[in-house]
């Protein structure tokens, strides 16, 4: 049976009695059903995993035992910063799963000319948090023990004017392909990418983003949705200055 990996916001150390929140409480107990003597490992979401084995479960409260730390080794050397127009549906929970399963290292949901949902106060508010979970979810099933800094949704126009990365890249069909990619001749440490909703971006924002100086890249002769294009771009970035260039 694989041991399962439980993200929890206590306070992490060797040999030390731990009660956990509730949620994880729940999922260990109800869900799992694991009762005293099950193994399990813990991650704090800032690099930091632990072995622990249940000292106590009932329902609603589970005890463990802190045991030894571990080192796992799964965060990318390319720091990536996905800007994503925030799309309806499911299709954001999508992109917020699978982008942190392949390593981005910040996500930032953002309102364009294009995008149809409206979010403010605690609408937004709650949203936010649930892509929080969504992440932390897909860290906890890929191994990663780094959560992805998940940033307030922004207006375009505010994080076009982000700097510190040291690539930055527009995604669009219309552009002429991805030769900057394939031609640069020092690998980035960072990168920026920008993908828009459905509709994606309008020529306007297109225009925006290169005046701020993003490159702009397109992912073949085919018409990606706004959920399949960011995956395609991360595992391309990855596989070229990642940790999965050892795929090919």
């Amino acid at each position: 049976m694989r041991i399962p990996r439980i993200h929890t916001t206590r306070p992490l150390q060797a040999d030390t009695e731990l009660v956990l929140e509730p949620g994880p409480s729940q999922h260990l107990s109800r869900v799992l059903r694991l009762a005293a003597g099950a193994s399990l490992l813990l991650f704090d979401g800032a690099g930091r995993e632990f072995s622990a084995r249940i000292l106590a479960s009932d329902r609603k409260r589970v005890t463990v035992l802190l045991l030894e730390q571990q080192a796992p080794q799964r965060e990318s050397p390319l720091w990536i910063h996905l800007g994503i127009g925030i799309s309806r549906g499911d299709r954001m929970d999508w992109v917020v799963q699978k982008a942190t399963e392949l390593g981005v290292a910040a996500i930032t949901p953002l309102f364009t000319g294009r995008t149809e949902v409206r979010l403010q106060g605690e609408r937004q508010s709650r949203k936010r948090q649930h892509w929080q979970q969504v992440a932390i979810s897909a860290c906890e099933q890929s191994g990663r023990a780094t959560l992805p800094r998940l940033s307030e949704p922004a207006l375009l126009a505010q994080w076009l004017q982000l700097g510190g990365a040291d690539r930055r890249f527009v995604l669009h069909h219309r552009a002429t392909g991805a030769a900057g990619i394939n031609t640069a001749a020092a690998a980035p440490r960072s990168v920026s990418l920008l993908v828009g909703p459905e509709g994606g971006l309008d020529e306007a924002e297109i225009q925006a983003a290169e005046a701020a100086g993003f490159e702009a890249l397109a992912l073949g002769p085919r018409v990606l949705r706004t959920e399949t294009a960011p995956l395609a771009a991360l595992a391309i970035l990855q596989a070229r200055w990642g940790d999965m260039g050892g795929l090919l």
